[in-house]
């Protein structure tokens, strides 16, 4: 299953778009909630207004609740933010760290963030374990485990760590894409002849292939079309 989601998401990549390790350390923040494409129609003028840690800690509030406003939770994410300069200037020289321990002594920064950061900003490997990864490792069979971090552990024993970091990519790409949550498309999936799970979805391939999603609509089709 990791070699053929290796074919279909050749080029699978951190959907935020992002130049430094605290602007991807940002857009992971404000990605709670929402879309990777919502955080993206908003981090560009955020971006230019507000360059560094020392930036974001002493905000004015009320400018910057405004940029975050159409992320959903705009008031709690303006606190993380705020309280994130605040935290990288008084410890760590205002530059975002690159160490995990590091990483989550930060306000509002979890394992997960943490892993999006080291895997994408620094090429540290980490399994980023979001809704999407968690979801499908389990209906795979990769793991029972419910927990994140227990997840994390579990599918870190089975793939080499050099690899982590574009596994988790490539099975959230899977995830958007293909194994939705309610109605995945396993009539047009490329994993479906080992998947233990075929069959939650529609297993007809036309029927299927109008839930797949993505510019790799027509790569993951034709993977998975009948020969």
């Amino acid at each position: 299953m990791k070699r053929c989601l290796d074919d279909v998401y050749p080029d699978a990549h951190c959907e935020l778009d992002f130049t430094t390790p605290l602007e991807l350390l940002v857009a992971v923040v404000l990605s709670a909630q929402t879309t990777d494409v919502r955080v993206n129609l908003v981090t560009p003028a955020l971006f230019k207004r507000y360059r560094t840690a020392a930036d974001y800690a002493g905000a004015d509030r009320a400018e910057l609740e405004e940029y975050l406003r159409s992320t959903g939770f705009y008031r709690a994410k303006a606190n993380s933010v705020m309280g994130l300069g605040a935290a990288l200037v008084e410890r760590f020289d205002g530059e975002v760290p690159a160490k995990l321990e590091d990483l989550v002594t930060l306000p509002g920064v979890g394992r997960k963030t943490a892993n999006v950061v080291l895997g994408n900003a620094f090429d540290v490997p980490g399994i980023t374990v979001d809704t999407h990864f968690g979801r499908l490792v389990r209906r795979w069979g990769w793991t029972a485990e419910e927990d994140p971090v227990k997840v994390e552990h579990a599918i870190g024993e089975l793939i080499p760590r050099k690899e982590w970091t574009m596994l988790s990519h490539r099975v959230i790409f899977h995830g958007r894409r293909v194994c939705h949550a309610k109605k995945p498309a396993c009539g047009a999936c490329p994993l479906a002849r080992d998947c233990p799970s075929y069959g939650t979805g529609p297993t007809g391939f036309d029927e299927a292939a109008k839930l797949v999603k993505g510019v790799e609509k027509d790569h993951i089709l034709a993977m998975a079309a009948p020969r």
